[in-house]
């Protein structure tokens, strides 16, 4: 830089510094918090309508074999992962992993709409389906029934579980106050702003627990289980990835490009 006037030699070394602070990347703030109901701990975390997209992801694009569990799928991501606000596992699947309910990822669709009567969780009628109508929304949780009825177009992005927690801002008729199968649980519920709110307990809950603190605390008229003892999220913003029992379908959220 020899020889440069003085004025020019400070425009070019505030450009080179400009530059040095837009290469670093900003701190990432987690979508999720701490949340106590009832003396029962929470996470609670909320994905913001322009702020966020959700898609489903099962397996690999090279593969039809799920991924099975947050830390493969993290492996995968790899830097990809800058993006990611937040990973769930979201929805019922049978032994290999495969979604037993309705399921759309990128707009195909790999399993039907599943309207039958059978034992367990995801058969407690009503059930629900988790679903968008493009990656940034609107959202929805609404029960299968009203789902058959009502959807025509099909979703980018749905998965089906069960029970309901919450139908239309009532409880599900079959959950006691507080019954004795308690269970670590996730879930998700659409409020009337259009936010997704994703919920897991940090320690075993009745369904009837859950599904009030989704009605009396976060004031949501629908919300679906999404399943019990396999519930894992990961939180790349906070450090926290879940381990434990293999899983199926997943729920991303990611950060929206500004």
């Amino acid at each position: 830089m020899k020889g440069l006037p003085a004025l020019a030699l400070l425009l070019v070394l505030a450009a080179c510094s400009i530059r040095s602070e837009g290469d670093e990347k900003p701190e990432r703030i987690s979508i999720c918090e701490p949340l106590r109901f009832e003396d029962s701990p929470f996470t609670h975390c909320v994905a913001e309508p322009g702020d966020h997209e959700i898609a489903m992801d099962l397996s690999p694009e090279e593969s039809d074999k799920p991924y099975r569990s947050l830390e493969i799928y993290a492996d995968e991501m790899g830097d990809r992962a800058d993006v990611i606000a937040l990973v769930m596992n979201g929805g019922m699947f049978d032994p290999e992993g495969q979604p037993i309910g309705y399921y759309v990822e990128d707009g195909l669709r790999l399993t039907v709409l599943n309207e039958n009567d059978g034992p367990g969780n995801f058969h407690m009628l009503p059930n629900g389906v988790f679903f968008g109508e493009t990656p940034a929304g609107p959202w929805r949780v609404w029960d299968t029934r009203r789902f058959a009825r009502d959807v025509e177009d099909r979703p980018h992005f749905a998965t089906q579980s069960g029970p309901m927690l919450v139908i239309d801002g009532e409880l599900h008729g079959r959950f006691a106050p507080d019954g004795s199968s308690r269970k670590t649980r996730n879930a998700v519920g659409v409020d009337l702003a259009g936010r997704a709110h994703f919920v897991i307990s940090e320690a075993p809950v009745s369904f009837g627990k859950l599904a009030r603190l989704y009605r009396d605390v976060l004031e949501i008229d629908n919300a679906l289980f999404l399943d019990g003892s396999v519930s894992q999220m990961w939180d790349p913003p906070n450090g926290r990835l879940d381990t434990g029992p293999e899983i199926g379908p997943l729920i991303v959220v990611t950060e929206r490009e500004p």
